[in-house]
């Protein structure tokens, strides 16, 4: 079953880049991965620190193999300091 993934990050603004960095790091690995079909990041319009991932996954065990890269690890030591709060992270299905 195909996971769609929809993942809402709020970079603090005095980390704004750094964060983006990061993100768009984890976007050049991610697509590579076989089990990525789509990860596509956006940026705020009004809220330039507004970040927003559109994810589709082959399989859940695909996005837990994607969660242990090295990358994706990058990102989870940024969440404490550089982010307002915790990533909002939505696991759907399609119906």
């Amino acid at each position: 079953m195909k996971i769609y993934l929809t993942a809402i990050i709020k970079a603090k603004e005095a980390y704004r880049e750094e964060v983006a960095a990061v993100l768009q790091n984890m976007v050049l690995h991610t697509r590579k991965e076989e089990a990525c079909e789509l990860y596509s990041l956006h940026q705020g319009i009004e809220d330039k620190n507004l970040f927003t991932f559109y994810e589709i996954w082959k399989s859940k065990e695909g996005l837990d193999e994607h969660n242990q890269q090295p990358y994706i690890k990058a990102f989870g030591a940024l969440v404490e300091e550089k982010l307002e709060e915790r990533p909002v992270v939505l696991l759907t299905s399609l119906i």
